[in-house]
């Protein structure tokens, strides 16, 4: 899976990597509050312009605002879904109760996934292991995903506390698997030895973020597939961003890293 990346995962992007191996896309993140009031800036995050599997991500807290935007939502291209991120370690979604400060509000985002789920659309949920390491250890993570009834989770082996820098704790997911959910593990995996270490562990797939951007071919390279070299690559991605039209902060944001062998520390400096 693609991870949905701010200011990166676009329909250009989504569709170069679905080309390549992705199984299944994420749009960026969109506020429930923003779609609910039909604001056009959200709306156009949430544009789905070609057949790509994509979920739509929502950073989400009021159940009115769900069922006023299910009421009118229409699926179109290759909607696959929605997605509910509470791992999101922001702290001015956090102060306003969304993101990782929603790990603990395990009924009502169970009664969200359910709402989703009454409208006939599959739903997933992408968590952290809790807002802070005294959350993780009291394994909130497992209340999540024991109390919620989601089609599957995206489990991203840090807290909210911890940057990307701070090793991910694969150690984590048997306990996740042991729910008997579907659990999908995120959080560098970006080589076949440490897609074979989770899947090991029972895990259904891995979610990719980083290291498909500066490798969109990541996807089919992890599945033993010849993929293409990054030129090629940026010149398929300018070619997709003729034919979709991008946002310039998209392909800045794309362009600087395809193709770079950068540290994730500068990486993450970058992205914030």
């Amino acid at each position: 899976m693609l991870a949905p990346m701010e200011d990166i995962t676009d329909n250009v992007f989504r569709e170069l990597c679905f080309r390549h191996g992705a199984d299944l896309t994420f749009t960026v993140m969109a506020r429930l509050s923003g779609l609910a009031a039909r604001n056009g800036n959200t709306e156009r995050k949430i544009e789905l312009l070609n057949d790509v599997p994509s979920q739509i991500q929502l950073v989400a807290l009021r159940e009115d605002d769900l069922k006023s935007f299910l009421g009118r939502f229409e699926s179109t291209g290759g909607f696959a879904g929605f997605n509910f991120n509470i791992g999101c370690p922001s702290p001015q979604y956090v102060k306003q109760g969304l993101g990782c400060a929603m790990m603990k509000r395990v009924s009502k985002l169970n009664r969200m996934v359910n709402a989703v789920k009454n409208h006939g659309y599959p739903c997933s949920v992408k968590m952290r292991l809790g807002m802070n390491l005294f959350e993780k250890q009291r394994k909130v993570y497992l209340n999540v995903i024991r109390g919620v009834d989601a089609d599957f989770f995206i489990v991203h082996a840090r807290h909210g506390s911890e940057h990307y820098e701070a090793k991910p704790d694969y150690s984590v997911y048997p306990d996740c698997v042991a729910t008997g959910k579907d659990i999908i593990a995120n959080g560098n995996i970006d080589s076949a030895e440490k897609v074979a270490f989770v899947r090991d562990m029972g895990v259904k797939g891995v979610m990719i973020g980083r290291a498909a951007v500066r490798d969109p071919g990541i996807f089919g390279r992890l599945k033993g597939m010849e993929e293409p070299d990054a030129v090629a690559l940026r010149n398929e991605y300018t070619t997709l961003a003729d034919k979709y039209g991008v946002v310039n902060k998209y392909m800045s944001n794309v362009m600087k890293r395809l193709g770079q062998k950068i540290a994730i520390e500068e990486e993450n400096a970058e992205m914030g």
